[in-house]
């Protein structure tokens, strides 16, 4: 017995006394909470690995998001039901409502500069409060409506998160800062702007009245074409402004059939009207109609206020995404109809970055007609 016990290895005597070391470790914890945390850390290390918990490993770390959604999700919860019922977390609207207003401002810039950035960042402004108005003004029409539907089921309004009295409440502090956004602006500007109230007013009715009411929306949303020259100029050039104001209806009556397509047989169940149900198996026919009456307002208020070369190339890339647009929807698959409707951004953009480059481009054409004048 004596041989044997000398031959036992040296590990296992150790392995033996540190075990006997922890468990009397582990009977001071259970009286003493401060002895607790060592002694587990302890038992942790000694434990056999066979029987030692598995670490789990961190989880992937969630990238920071400043996207208008993260914004409305991180805001405090009495604000949240107020900035959805103004869209702010679906910002494709308000970008539709002030392209036109900063394709205006640029198209009025004097020739060789570029737009004028604070007037831009005031119409971005009044973007934002304009279109959270008409939403606003929307949902306390449609209330009755958007509880049959899925889609806007969850609206504020019709989930009942606010009451009517109080999204009124908050219309009138959006108008107010609206107003003096537009104060801001010289007296011609201001009555212009102020006409156009009426249709952000009237327009959520015409869908129980006409199948056309992205033909209104189209009249209302691109009020900016007129406002934005005005700003600049004083007043409007009616033979570039009323070409640029009427492609920008034809542009809307593109993007809005598409996007109510989405909703068409919901429409069809409560009795709302559009251009989606008038047009039917024919939408890509009436929506290449509308494309082609855009390109030409736009080619006709380009050749008014002499553009230039960067500003047709801009034309032309619109109507090549717009004929892909319509060429690959399909109008019985609302996902597809949501992200044809949300790649008119890119549309608006185009044509803005062309009008920039095309107006900067007046100012070398000015150089080399002045150059053999001053060499005479």
């Amino acid at each position: 017995m004596r041989g044997t016990a000398r031959q036992r290895p040296a590990g296992s005597a150790s392995a033996g006394g540190k075990m006997a070391a922890l468990l009397w470790r582990l009977g001071r914890a259970w009286c003493s909470p401060r002895a607790a945390r060592p002694a587990l850390a302890a038992a942790a290390a000694v434990w056999p690995p066979p029987f030692r918990p598995a670490a789990v490993p961190p989880g992937p770390r969630r990238p920071l998001s400043f996207s208008a959604a993260e914004l409305v999700r991180a805001a405090p919860g009495r604000l949240r039901p107020y900035l959805r019922l103004m869209r702010l977390h679906q910002p494709a609207g308000t970008w539709l409502l002030y392209l036109p207003c900063a394709w205006s401002i640029g198209l009025a810039a004097e020739p060789g500069c570029p737009p004028d950035w604070q007037t831009l960042a005031l119409f971005g402004a009044g973007a934002v409060l304009m279109r959270g108005a008409g939403c606003t003004i929307n949902d306390m029409w449609d209330r009755d409506y958007d509880k049959k539907v899925a889609r806007t089921a969850s609206r504020p309004l019709a989930a009942g998160e606010i009451s009517t009295f109080q999204s009124f409440i908050f219309l009138g502090g959006q108008l107010s800062l609206a107003l003096c956004v537009l104060l801001c602006l010289n007296y011609y500007s201001i009555v212009l702007g102020a006409a156009s109230l009426s249709l952000v007013v009237s327009y959520p009715l015409m869908k129980r009245i006409t199948y056309w009411p992205q033909l209104v929306l189209g009249l209302t949303f691109n009020w900016g074409a007129l406002l934005g020259w005005s700003a600049i100029q004083g007043s409007c050039d009616w033979s570039v402004c009323l070409p640029l104001y009427l492609a920008g209806v034809m542009w809307t009556l593109v993007y809005d059939t598409i996007y109510a397509h989405q909703d068409k047989r919901d429409d069809i169940l409560i009795g709302v009207k559009s251009t989606a149900l008038q047009f039917k198996e024919d939408t890509k026919r009436w929506l290449s109609g509308f494309s082609m009456a855009m390109l030409v307002g736009l080619c006709v208020a380009g050749m008014n206020c002499n553009q230039t070369f960067p500003y047709y190339s801009a034309v032309a890339a619109v109507g090549a995404h717009l004929a892909h647009q319509i060429y690959t929807l399909d109008i019985d698959k609302p996902e597809d109809c949501w992200k044809k409707f949300a790649s008119n951004r890119t549309v608006g953009v185009l044509l803005f970055v062309g009008i920039v480059l095309g107006n900067l481009c007046k100012r070398q054409e000015s150089k080399t007609v002045q150059e053999p004048l001053e060499s005479r």
